[in-house]
């Protein structure tokens, strides 16, 4: 697989902080979306919360504020998480696969990012995860999913705990749970049973319950 050179041919390690990470990122001129011409747009939330979502890449939205989910997905993922007393702000951190907004094509406004484009982003996805250190982990959608899993086919995946001990071949994994996006619930607005709406129900409530459990315990 031929990749972008420059800054993303080695894992960028070393940093001390979150802050020194994004300061780097904002600076990348030779990333695979640089010519696009569209923002960096890394993370909002708080990073000292142990629950982390995974998105896939900024829309024009995102692009415009500068952080991931604040437009119509963004505004349904915070009812989903409030809906069992997560506040979006301080008890989450939210971030993407993709830090830039792929441009679309066929007079459309973006297109999903493509897999070389997943895996040039993917070192500094797991950097932030080791500097973050969440002990809880959502994936939403099937670019997530392949980002940290490896794997796709959301709808086999959603509602499944994972043991990801990632790069840093951690003792304990982090638990991990894959997740519809946002952006499909609005596209599936249904909330019959087996719906996909009633499903993600299911799994935030299943989310809450454990980490009630894992974090009551530390």
């Amino acid at each position: 697989m031929i990749m972008q050179p420059g800054l993303f041919e080695k894992r960028p390690t070393y940093n001390t902080s979150l802050e020194e990470l994004v300061q780097k990122m904002m600076q990348m001129d030779d990333d695979p979306l640089a010519k696009a011409g569209t923002n960096v747009v890394i993370y909002r939330g708080n990073p000292q919360a142990k629950l982390m979502i995974v998105g896939e890449a900024p829309g024009p939205e995102e692009n415009r504020v500068g952080k991931p989910f604040v437009g119509r997905a963004g505004q349904l993922l915070d009812q989903i998480l409030q809906a069992v007393n997560f506040d979006p702000e301080q008890d989450v951190f939210i971030t993407n696969s993709v830090f830039r907004m792929p441009p679309g094509e066929g007079g459309a406004n973006f297109r999903k990012p493509t897999n070389d484009e997943i895996e040039a982003y993917k070192p500094y996805v797991l950097e932030i995860i080791r500097l973050v250190d969440p002990v809880i982990m959502l994936l939403t959608g099937n670019v997530a999913t392949q980002s940290i899993l490896g794997q796709t086919g959301i709808t086999k995946l959603r509602g499944q705990w994972f043991e990801w001990h990632g790069p840093e071949k951690l003792q304990v994994g982090r638990a991990v749970m894959p997740i519809f996006h946002p952006s499909y619930l609005l596209r599936n607005p249904v909330r019959t049973p087996g719906s996909p709406k009633a499903l993600t129900w299911q799994d935030i409530k299943e989310v809450r319950r454990k980490y009630d459990e894992v974090i009551g315990n530390r």
